[in-house]
């Protein structure tokens, strides 16, 4: 049997909760070392000092990947999916363990990272490309095939800082994606743009592994999953609990006991939750017409979603909003707070925003609904976790549907489409 091109043997990965970073050898570290002294003298007798603990985000991690396949991984957020792409991209050294990559790698983390907002998208592309490892050279080769797959030829010499959401991230991808190296990490790119972009870019990642490349790939949408990845491995609480075909690793998946909540999920402890030092989500709740808490809905009627935040820091990029998902990871729609209006009231402390899933629109099922707070094209704060489920009762029009109320329409959505009939007549 041909030398696998990426072995992992007994990987861990331990952080200390509550312990002071080393600084670097850099003048910003330096001054951001000694203010830290500064306030923790100034500090000393006013608060306790925090009591340190260790974490494993990865334990004992092992699995190989030969040369030219497609290798899912899969689990949970927490699960230690994130920190193992970054040991194996080198951004960050395990504690324990061994790996061994055969080969040149690249990594598509975080879209869009490098980019700068004043720089026109030309000016980006060289930049980004160098940052992710291309010569100059590759970058001129590569420049009109990188424009043509972004789609962003008219504004090509604007800076970026004025590109819509969508054009940021197809220019990031496309950069990203003309890359050419063995190994090829990729982290939920397909949660970024459209459908028919979603759709490029998973042609483009076939496209790699034809060419004999490899791919690990990480994404909660398991459609995805399962048309690019034969094998897939699952992560869970940082260890592998199953590796195998991707059809029985993502049954075992969706089937575990770590489901979302039915109705509303509150966090009680301040600790626990989500978020940074920008904002952390306090609560997430689904509302029927009459206002109360329910995780059953009758598609005929809006589904009221309510997100609790606590602003701590008021920035003009906080964005936030939720994806409605099927079980399997499949997006139904996304939504997010300057979908109509330019901005919504950013208040620091608490804050309650709702949106409704108008009536009339969802076929029946089992969905999910799970939160979204960002920094605009800068970083996720959260993301997928923790997810409320529902359920939909089909209900609504007037076809033969709605007698069998047990029953659903084919497709995602189930709108009320308006139908006219004219006599035709013969030429």
């Amino acid at each position: 049997m041909a030398t696998p091109i990426i072995e992992v043997e007994g990987l861990g990965k331990k952080y200390r909760i509550g312990a002071d970073r080393k600084s670097y050898l850099s003048l910003r570290d330096e001054i951001a070392r000694k203010a830290h002294g500064v306030c923790r003298r100034f500090l000393a007798g006013h608060r306790p000092v925090p009591a340190t603990e260790d974490f494993w985000a990865l334990r004992d991690v092992s699995f190989s990947v030969q040369q030219g396949e497609t290798l899912g991984i899969i689990g949970r957020n927490g699960a230690g999916k994130s920190t193992l792409l970054k040991i194996l991209s080198q951004i960050t050294p395990p504690t324990t363990g061994r790996i061994a990559m055969r080969g040149r790698v690249a990594s598509l983390l975080e879209v869009g990272t490098g980019f700068h907002p004043e720089l026109t998208g030309r000016e980006n592309v060289y930049l980004n490309g160098a940052i992710l490892g291309m010569s100059r050279n590759e970058i001129r080769r590569k420049f009109d095939e990188i424009v043509a797959f972004a789609e962003v030829e008219k504004f090509l010499d604007t800076p970026v800082k004025r590109y819509s959401s969508g054009m940021y991230v197809r220019l990031a991808f496309a950069v990203a994606a003309h890359l050419e190296p063995e190994i090829l990490v990729v982290d939920e790119v397909l949660a970024v743009g459209d459908t028919e972009f979603q759709g490029k870019c998973l042609a483009r990642m076939q496209r790699v592994t034809q060419e004999g490349r490899t791919i690990l790939f990480v994404s909660h949408n398991m459609q995805a999953v399962k048309q690019l990845c034969p094998r897939s491995i699952l992560l869970e609480s940082g260890g592998c609990v199953a590796d195998g075909a991707t059809q029985e690793i993502v049954t075992r998946y969706l089937s575990s006991k770590i489901k979302s909540h039915a109705g509303a999920i509150v966090f009680d402890n301040p600790a626990e939750r989500p978020g940074d030092e920008h904002a952390r989500l306090c609560a997430i709740r689904l509302y029927n017409q009459n206002n109360e808490t329910t995780s059953r809905f009758e598609s005929s009627r809006p589904i009221i979603v309510e997100l609790e935040l606590d602003i701590l820091e008021l920035t003009p990029d906080l964005e936030f909003g939720f994806d409605l998902m099927k079980p399997d990871g499949v997006v139904v729609l996304r939504t997010l707070a300057t979908d109509i209006q330019d901005s919504v009231p950013l208040r620091l402390g608490r804050n309650r925003y709702r949106a409704a899933i108008p009536g009339g629109l969802l076929n029946g099922g089992s969905y999910e609904v799970a939160p979204l707070v960002a920094l605009f094209c800068k970083k996720w704060i959260v993301r997928a976790d923790p997810k409320v489920s529902c359920e939909v009762l089909f209900t609504h029009g007037l076809s033969k549907y709605t007698a069998y109320p047990d029953r659903w329409k084919n497709g995602l959505i189930a709108p009320m489409i308006r139908w006219n009939a004219e006599a035709a007549h013969s030429p």
